[in-house]
């Protein structure tokens, strides 16, 4: 006979021990879940003891909790309904959903005194966890159909002090949470803060904070040993998440190394794993550190290790080099198939053959992004658009300490460039708001005597001063770049001042002044652009979220789709790209100095300007405020593509946070009762960027338009910026001359050999100054694989089904969605209009990194809702 799951809610009539008339109903739910089996083939043998357990009773219990009726035999809390089991566990003929999905039922027991249950506690009795995505109740009475949005790694029961509590998807602000189910919600929150103490082991919940101690290997050699940043104000930083290892065994300040990646902590609920593609990125991550690479040295070995011209790296993309046999079978042996297929195109022959880059596509002008005009466009509407500013005085001046770097203002004149300004004076030009600067100075400076001595990089601080033409375009008329003395950098310094020439050796030293500009800027995007102001900012957001407010809080659920994985990329570039002699040490010019760079950067954060109107305000691109769309017209560069999209999706986020928050805060008071709330915003400012606490500027969080600013601040750094400065990645700097990322040799000066090499081989003398072959090589494989958008991608405005009950709430993301689709179609309306010469420019190349909806792979286009790779 065929057990539980057979009735529908029909009630029966029993009599209880008094003999009274009771009514006791049957409640149909049904559960969908992710066997671990399906995710992880090694999990074979616990499948088979999972279905022992299920033949002996010991399976996956629900259990409701009342939200109406508390019992003060379960300390006050809701009164507890009986114990359900699921269905046909062991079922193998059961149909599984999309995505390994599969979906099983339960039958509740009801009575009136349970009420409406207003939470589930969930035991899982097997040897191993399943990933739970959903409960479904129907047909409860007195509230029709109840879901539960799970999404979570559900362990063995034995593994928790406390089960699991899953709570249905209403809203409530603390105050408003039903008297039987609040302590529930206590009791999650402080599961999931902890205790601060011991190591954290793979299946904790567990959300803490840590300095970042991880990145050096002080074990291996003094050579890889790093700074702890964080905690000092040496070197402040955001936290990370703890993972208590212990410390290495040289210093007592250092967490020792685990080499086995996967095992490294990160809340379950953060961690890859229930996203196949999303393991596939995790899994190509390490191997091209552990695999690809050493094969990529092994291939330069045969070959003169070092291109020289543009014609070798032009092969790369548009005919392939061909792989030694002795490198084919060390692929075929060591390589799996499947990462072969990723790295390594093959159109029947064994070729090294990247995808061809978008700057140079355009076969019918495959130089054009050596020009000018794409030089300065890339400013505006490239890989790091936020950094360029107003430039205000002539000569630019320095903000270093005067008592320290002496004589550091620049030394460009105005016989520099007042020939190349349509017919303007500098100071008609400075009036008119017509001239920009990419100021690269002042945070080189401090460190070029430790990375040119220290390093095998040879680089300069530089200033680009750029004229914003009367096409809208910007022409670069001045390039400074600067050197301490040789006495030492505290007494000035040495700069030599470049201006544009188009033919001979002239033109191939203004190329490599470009260049050297490009790669200070590709550092500066790499860690500070990218790394610093959307990865390591947002860290201490999402511990705090998880920590202090509970998930059926309103602003939990507005911000919790901005933190998908965040922590799992984090922690993965902390062991493979940002750690000692990592990716971005070996291949970016600040070499070992890059984070430590990065802390000394990071004293100047300041959360306001990450909005991005206050941004633009900052860099002085508009005159006056940006309060709406209806102010574009104050943007000095009207076609600035980064700045025109940014704000139409900033103002898109605002509106939505603000009709979203306006609906469960309706004064200010209710802002500053709000105890999860407070406690969130104070621990974020005290503690997860606690070396920051005491900066006047932070929001103090007592009333409504600080939590709209805010909540939207966070949204737009976790969404759109990250997508602005990450998808383009390898379609501006896939073809590395166009942003080498490293030099390493100084300009040729004249009368030198390197000069008079320069002027019968330029292409080989520039090859020789930047990057090397291996050093480019590694960057565009990463770039390839970072630029990826993954099939089940979730863009922003995008969420699960049933995620609130709250209708209000439920339109205001409908119209968020619906103006985002406007966005997308005002975008590609601007990208065919030729008067807007920087929307595509000379490489023909469209911008849409801010054009909302997204396609799989490199598609150059597409706001993930979170960071995620």
């Amino acid at each position: 006979m065929i057990l539980g799951g057979v009735l529908n809610s029909v009630g029966n009539v029993v009599k209880d021990i008094t003999g009274s008339n009771k009514s006791i109903n049957t409640i149909k739910g049904s559960v969908v879940l992710v066997k671990k089996n399906v995710l992880d083939l090694t999990a074979v043998a616990s499948s088979v003891a999972d279905d022992l357990s299920e033949l002996v009773g010991n399976g996956v219990t629900l259990q409701p909790v009342s939200a109406e009726n508390s019992d003060p035999a379960n300390g006050d809390g809701g009164k507890l309904g009986k114990l359900a089991a699921l269905e046909y566990w062991n079922l193998t003929f059961t149909p599984p959903l999309a995505g390994g999905d599969s979906l099983f039922k339960v039958t509740f027991e009801w009575d009136e005194e349970l009420g409406v249950p207003g939470a589930i506690i969930l035991r899982n009795n097997h040897a191993v966890e399943f990933f739970l995505k959903t409960i479904t109740l129907e047909d409860v009475p007195g509230a029709g159909k109840i879901h539960f949005l799970c999404n979570s790694w559900v362990y063995p029961d034995r593994h928790y002090k406390q089960p699991r509590v899953f709570f249905p998807n209403k809203t409530f602000l603390p105050h408003e949470m039903p008297a039987a189910l609040r302590k529930y919600r206590e009791q999650e929150l402080q599961a999931l803060r902890g205790d601060g103490t011991g190591e954290r082991k793979q299946g904790d919940r567990i959300y803490d904070y840590a300095l970042y101690n991880d990145l050096g290997d002080p074990d291996k050699g003094a050579q890889l040993a790093r700074p702890v940043l964080g905690g000092s104000p040496q070197y402040p930083y955001p936290r990370r998440g703890r993972t208590g290892r212990a410390p290495s065994k040289t210093d007592p300040n250092t967490e020792s190394k685990i080499f086995l990646p996967e095992v490294i902590y990160i809340p379950r609920d953060e961690q890859f794993g229930h996203l196949k593609l999303s393991d596939f990125i995790v899994y190509n991550l390490k191997g091209l550190v552990n695999q690809i690479i050493p094969l990529l040295k092994a291939f330069v070995n045969f070959t003169p290790n070092e291109f020289d011209s543009f014609k070798d790296v032009d092969d790369l993309y548009f005919n392939g080099l061909p792989l030694p046999t002795d490198l084919i079978t060390q692929l075929g042996s060591n390589i799996p198939l499947e990462m072969m297929k990723e790295f390594f195109r093959s159109d029947g022959q064994q070729l090294l053959k990247y995808p061809v880059p978008k700057v140079i596509e355009d076969r019918n002008n495959p130089i054009a992004w050596r020009t000018d005009e794409e030089f300065g466009r890339e400013m505006i509407a490239g890989l790091n658009p936020l950094l360029i500013c107003l430039l205000t005085e002539f000569p630019p001046t320095s903000k270093l300490d005067p008592q320290v770097y002496v004589h550091q203002n620049s030394s460009i004149t105005k016989e520099d460039i007042e020939y190349n300004l349509d017919g303007l004076t500098v100071e008609e030009a400075l009036s008119s708001k017509r001239l920009f600067i990419l100021d690269h100075h002042d945070t080189l400076m401090p460190y070029l005597e430790k990375i040119n001595n220290d390093t095998e990089a040879k680089t300069y601080a530089s200033r680009t001063i750029l004229f914003l033409r009367g096409d809208g375009t910007l022409k670069p008329v001045a390039i400074e770049l600067s050197l301490p003395k040789p006495e030492g950098d505290k007494i000035g310094v040495v700069s030599n001042v470049y201006t544009p020439a188009e033919h001979g050796v002239e033109g191939w030293i203004w190329q490599l002044a470009k260049a050297f500009v490009t790669v200070n800027d590709s550092g500066h995007h790499q860690l500070v652009s990218h790394w610093l102001n959307t990865h390591a900012v947002l860290e201490p957001f999402v511990i705090a979220t998880n920590r202090q407010l509970s998930v059926v809080h309103p602003i939990y659920k507005l911000l919790h789709p901005h933190f998908k994985d965040t922590m799992t990329i984090n922690a993965l570039a902390r062991e493979l790209l940002i750690n000692a002699d990592g990716i971005i040490e070996t291949t970016f010019c600040a070499g070992k100095y890059s984070l430590e760079m990065s802390a000394v950067i990071y004293k100047s954060w300041n959360f306001l300007d990450q909005a991005l109107p206050n941004d633009l305000k900052k860099r002085g691109i508009v005159d006056g405020d940006i309060n709406s769309l209806d102010d574009l017209d104050r943007l000095l560069i009207k076609d600035y593509p980064y700045a025109v999209d940014g704000l139409k999706i900033w103002f898109a986020i605002e509106k939505w946070v603000r009709d979203y928050c306006s609906f469960y805060y309706k004064t200010d008071e209710m802002v500053q009762g709000d105890h999860e709330l407070q406690a969130w915003w104070k621990e974020l400012v005290e503690v997860g960027h606690g070396d920051k606490k005491n900066e006047p500027w932070w929001p103090k969080m007592q009333n409504r338009e600080e939590l709209i600013q805010s909540c939207s601040t966070i949204i737009w750094c976790a969404s759109a910026l990250h997508a602005a400065v990450n998808y383009g990645q390898y379609a501006y700097g896939g073809y590395f001359p166009n942003r080498p990322t490293l030099s390493r040799r100084f300009m040729p000066e004249k009368g030198s050999t390197e000069y008079a090499e320069l002027e019968k081989n330029p292409e080989k003398v520039f090859f020789r100054t930047m990057s090397s072959q291996l050093q480019s090589l590694t960057v565009i494989t990463v770039l390839e694989l970072l630029s990826n958008h993954a099939s089940d991608e979730m863009y922003l405005g995008e969420r699960f089904p049933n995620w609130t009950t709250d209708v209000t709430p439920l339109a205001a993301s409908e119209a968020f969605n619906k103006r985002l689709a406007e966005i997308e179609g005002e975008i590609l309306k601007m990208n065919f209009d030729k008067k807007l010469k920087n929307r595509i420019g000379p490489v023909n190349f469209p911008y849409n990194l801010l054009n909302p909806n997204g396609e799989a792979g490199i598609s150059n286009k597409g706001i993930p809702n979170s960071i995620s790779i």
